[in-house]
């Protein structure tokens, strides 16, 4: 069920809120792209008597990343070999992927963008003629699954109006999985063990963000997809811009924190993603690239990608460097070599893009190319088209600068970190790449915590979903979680933790606020406690100087790396205990906060493990700066035991499937 917005101001917290107690069969956390597919074909395998619960700490028509609205697909195979699909992702992730997980995406992934179009999404269409039309107009040359040409403005990505999106994708899902089997602001904030064997998922725990209330919910099988993090390092943007980033503020790492404190494994969380995005604003730059044939200047107005200086840099980074399509992170690291080396900034030639392509216009079709200069932001990014206006910005005049953001964690945009997962049971599929239950049964994207699944963001080393795949997979771990849930017929899930250790867990921030609430006379200043956002800021000034971020252009170091891991984050992890709570909001900072502090501490173990920089323009381990493939050519994997707070990490090898 949706519950209303919140009325003026924050709710207060009480201290004993009411406990709602639930058992189901299967719990799907989170309500971004991946959880909506799932939702939408999990009732296709289920039989009636198996209960669903969705948890989704917003509302789905705009929540996870696509929530704000795409102006493009980026995944839609159509007439392309998925071999293809594997390859292109192998090479802009330098070469280690699961090879198997992206094969078996790519030969679903067009079927959910089928079922968007199907549900009313507009798809450009590319007219006989060659014209490309877009809105309901494109809807007269037929469907993508009838034969219709989409508008490519890439080899995988295909333009949409889709401002709706989300909303669409939702309606659809929550039509299908039923309104009573949905719960909107619930805040999932800890994964629960089976009491009978520790390996296996029994249930979780979290908390309404409109009421107080505390929700203990067993499970059979869970999926937990609740996108990837975003500021765990500090953002460019400060004073009333502070907290403007490009992904998703409310993913807080959750995913992979819960995860990983029920004992998954994680993989390749040293990856993480910092895009080239447009200055200040974080507009996407995508489109122009690919659709409106922009390129970028350095400051003394060279082409500096095509030069001979950036042939050269490259070449240090071959086979990578040398490929037909230069890896996301190599591109970045072009762009820095130019700012390091006195050439920047770097500029978007927006201009010289539409007056080129407007020499082939008329009138009306070069007024329209323009709105859709600004219709790309209105779709996704507000805040950029809001930043053009107020800089007096006219594209088609006016170009603009691109920066490279703050580091964020994810694995179905251009980045590969999250959970070690099994591929399909299949035989081309290598043994090594599988996770067999106790039956002996092996099942598709569950962790290795029996039972627990994840999808979209949640899945390690295997990116380039984005949101097409993220549905498709959310959809392969719904039929997935069924069939488990069949092979299991008496399963029965117990709880170590009692009811009140729950509460007590869950509720702790809002008790210790209350009992020393009254000891000063500014709530915020107190010696008994410490409130989330100066915590957040704290984590951000580590991991921006210590961590890479963008005050050391993303470099670090093994000492740097010392300092925040045994000293910075542990104290953080001490002082997180002393974390406390006013209100519902509070709690909810409390405890994203609480995730992102895990999160980023995987992510930094992974740096400081890998002896190599294998995504240089990501970032830079000084004391390891080139590529090593003879020690390094694998996965990194990591584990955390929760009883006795300790992390082991290994190396996993990577098995090449597809030539």
């Amino acid at each position: 069920m949706s519950l209303p917005n919140k009325p003026l101001g924050e709710l207060k917290a009480v201290r004993d809120p009411e406990v709602i107690e639930k058992e189901v069969d299967i719990l799907i956390v989170g309500g971004g792209m991946a959880a909506c597919g799932t939702a939408f074909e999990i009732k296709k395998w289920a039989s009636d008597d198996i209960s669903i619960l969705l948890c989704d700490k917003a509302a789905m028509e705009r929540s996870g990343a696509v929530a704000q609205g795409l102006s493009a697909i980026n995944t839609y195979i159509g007439d392309n070999a998925i071999e293809d699909y594997v390859r292109m992702v192998r090479n802009d992730l330098m070469g280690i992927v699961r090879e198997d997980l992206i094969y078996d995406l790519g030969r679903h992934v067009d079927d959910s963008v089928h079922l968007f179009e199907e549900w009313g999404l507009p798809i450009w269409k590319k007219s006989a003629e060659g014209k490309s039309i877009d809105g309901k107009a494109g809807l007269k040359l037929g469907t993508l699954k009838s034969g219709a040409a989409p508008v490519r403005t890439g080899k995988w990505q295909i333009m949409i109006n889709g401002e709706s999106y989300k909303r669409i994708v939702a309606e659809a899902a929550k039509k299908a999985l039923g309104s009573d089997n949905i719960l909107e602001r619930v805040f999932i904030v800890e994964l629960l063990n089976d009491k009978n064997d520790p390996k296996k998922i029994a249930g979780a725990v979290g908390f309404s963000t409109r009421e107080n209330k505390v929700y203990i919910i067993k499970c059979k099988t869970m999926m937990v997809a609740c996108g990837g993090a975003v500021n765990i390092y500090q953002p460019r943007s400060v004073g009333e811009g502070k907290g403007r980033a490009w992904y998703p503020v409310w993913n807080a790492g959750s995913t992979y924190t819960m995860a990983l404190r029920a004992g998954a494994e994680l993989s390749m969380m040293e990856n993480r993603f910092t895009p080239a995005r447009f200055k200040d604003g974080y507009g996407p730059v995508g489109a122009w690239f690919l659709l409106f044939k922009a390129h970028l200047e350095n400051g003394l107005g060279e082409n500096y990608a095509a030069s001979d200086k950036a042939k050269a840099e490259l070449q240090r980074y071959a086979p990578y460097g040398t490929a037909a399509i230069t890896p996301t992170c190599l591109r970045n690291h072009l762009m820095l070599f130019e700012m390091k080396s006195g050439r920047g900034p770097i500029i978007m030639k927006t201009s010289t893009a539409l007056q080129k392509l407007g020499q082939t216009m008329d009138k009306k079709e070069l007024k329209h190319l323009e709105s859709e200069a600004w219709e790309d932001f209105l779709d996704m990014t507000c805040g950029q088209a809001n930043l053009w206006c107020a800089t007096n910005t006219e594209p088609e005049k006016k170009d603009s600068e691109i920066m490279p953001t703050e580091p964020y964690l994810l694995g179905s945009h251009s980045g590969c970190c999250g959970i070690w997962v099994s591929g399909p049971d299949e035989a081309w599929v290598p043994e090594s790449y599988k996770i067999k239950a106790s039956n002996g049964k092996v099942y598709n994207r569950m962790t290795t915590v029996e039972g627990l699944f994840t999808a979209g963001d949640g899945i390690g080393c295997s990116g380039h979903k984005f949101s097409s795949g993220s549905h498709a997979e959310g959809r392969i771990v719904g039929k997935e979680m069924v069939r488990f849930v069949k092979d299991n017929p008496d399963r029965k899930p117990e709880l170590k933790e009692s009811k009140d250790e729950l509460v007590n867990l869950v509720w702790k921030p809002v008790r210790l606020y209350l009992d020393n609430c009254a000891y000063t006379t500014a709530v915020d200043l107190n010696p008994n406690y410490a409130k989330p956002a100066g915590m957040a800021l704290r984590l951000m000034k580590a991991t921006n100087e210590y961590g890479g971020g963008t005050a050391t252009y993303y470099q670090t170091s093994s000492k740097a790396l010392d300092i925040l891991i045994d000293d910075l984050l542990f104290m953080m992890h001490e002082d997180t205990d002393k974390l406390a709570a006013g209100d519902l909001h509070e709690l909810m900072r409390c405890w994203e906060i609480y995730h992102r502090i895990y999160t980023v501490e995987a992510h930094v173990r992974h740096i400081r493990f890998r002896k190599e920089t294998r995504y240089p323009g990501f970032y830079y381990q000084a004391d390891f700066p080139g590529q090593d493939d003879a020690n390094w050519f694998c996965f990194v994997n990591s584990s955390y035991d929760k009883a006795t707070k300790e992390w082991t990490l290994k190396k996993q090898d990577y098995v090449k499937i597809i030539s």
